[in-house]
């Protein structure tokens, strides 16, 4: 068992409710305001969906026993801090079909791209859930959009999407993923599990089940994330790609977070605005927080346990797998999705990364072309681009 600090039980309780601030706070004080604001407002709503979501499992008294007793069984994988039994390789030659291209979905033009799917193998770890996991049959196909240059394989940059925000328009975007390309790299950007074509068609919106099957399946639904993105990137390996970088927004910050501390093949990882621990951003986020609070304390569950049951797929839970150079945090001074105390915590994580801020919240990202000129000298080092 690993003698590594125990981050669950160090932090302590009233961490949702300690104070933010960086050091973009004086020079950009409107700004940081303005945006940490719409933030606050945005966020209820979010958390209104999720409180929707997790009602069955917060509000039932037997739900929620039923949830923590399914979480010890991922707490005694936390305990061990060995990423390689948490998160076990896929098996290689998983055959990745390469698929025609839908007139009517999102490409990139004047991009040459192919859609990537695979029937994925992954198994539940916890044998309790494998029967109800598995039974969600379009969770089960794995798809990715690929953009690539004719002239052979290029450093390839996976773009792991948030919570909610999986369309492939909306993060091209968002990242001006079409100026990297134009830079001479290709992107795969993934589809996280119960998101997009892997949702059921009656779920009230994209990532529903993420949270609707309890925290159970949450974990599941993170080690499945990690599991699929790894046989995208043995795909890439048998393209020829010899760098791979992953980036991500909020939950695609902690999955790309979370594959540094997983699979030492990462070139460069830049999570972006990531989330760090799940349950004490659910204590802050009201309505969710409340709700949650009060089972808390009516059932005597300290907030340590909660962290301590999905501590298994956070990136503070495991000894990075690449050097922490190689890693690039960035964090919005106004973000109160994923504040700037949780952004730290992540670069305390990894010694001797790269931590820029920006003058903006969650969404808003501005004075963006900074980081994103600051995305591409990094990227460059860390891939064999650099002419320096």
């Amino acid at each position: 068992m690993s003698t590594a600090p125990r981050w669950w039980d160090q932090l302590p309780d009233d961490f949702f409710r300690q104070p933010d601030g960086t050091e973009l706070d004086r020079h950009h004080r409107f700004k940081v305001g303005a945006t940490a604001a719409v933030d606050r407002v945005m966020r209820s709503v979010l958390a209104g969906m999720m409180s929707l979501a997790m009602a069955p499992a917060i509000l039932s008294r037997s739900g929620w026993q039923r949830e923590i007793e399914r979480l010890k069984y991922y707490a005694k994988l936390a305990d061990l801090a060995d990423s390689a039994l948490a998160f076990p390789r896929p098996r290689r030659g998983i055959q990745v079909q390469e698929l025609r291209p839908s007139r009517l979905a999102y490409g990139p033009r004047g991009i040459p791209y192919r859609m990537l799917s695979f029937d994925s193998p992954f198994q539940p770890l916890n044998p309790e859930l494998r029967q109800s996991y598995g039974g969600q049959r379009r969770n089960a196909r794995a798809g990715a959009q690929y953009w690539f240059h004719k002239g052979g394989p290029r450093p390839t940059l996976i773009v792991i999407h948030g919570f909610l925000i999986d369309p492939y328009w909306l993060n091209a975007q968002m990242f001006s993923l079409r100026w990297f390309y134009q830079q001479g790299y290709d992107v795969l950007l993934y589809t996280l599990p119960f998101h997009g074509h892997r949702g059921e068609h009656w779920d009230w919106f994209s990532g529903y089940r993420l949270f609707a099957g309890g925290l159970a399946q949450f974990n599941e639904a993170m080690a499945h994330a990690i599991h699929d993105v790894r046989v995208f990137m043995d795909y890439l390996e048998r393209q020829g790609v010899r760098r791979i970088g992953v980036t991500g927004l909020s939950l695609g910050g902690y999955t790309s977070a979370l594959l540094a501390a997983v699979d030492e093949r990462l070139a460069f990882c830049i999570p972006n605005s990531p989330v760090v621990s799940p349950v004490d951003l659910m204590r802050e986020w009201q309505p969710l927080g409340m709700l949650a609070g009060a089972r808390m304390k009516r059932s005597g569950t300290p907030l340590s346990e909660l962290r301590h049951g999905l501590a298994m797929h956070a990136a503070l839970t495991y000894a990075p797998k690449i050097a922490s150079e190689r890693m690039l945090i960035i964090g919005g001074a106004g973000d109160r999705f994923t504040p700037p105390r949780h952004v730290r915590l992540l670069h305390g994580h990894f010694p001797g990364s790269q931590l820029h801020w920006f003058p903006g919240n969650h969404l808003l990202h501005l004075r963006q072309g900074e980081y994103l000129r600051l995305m591409k000298r990094f990227m460059d080092r860390h891939s064999g681009l650099s002419r320096d």
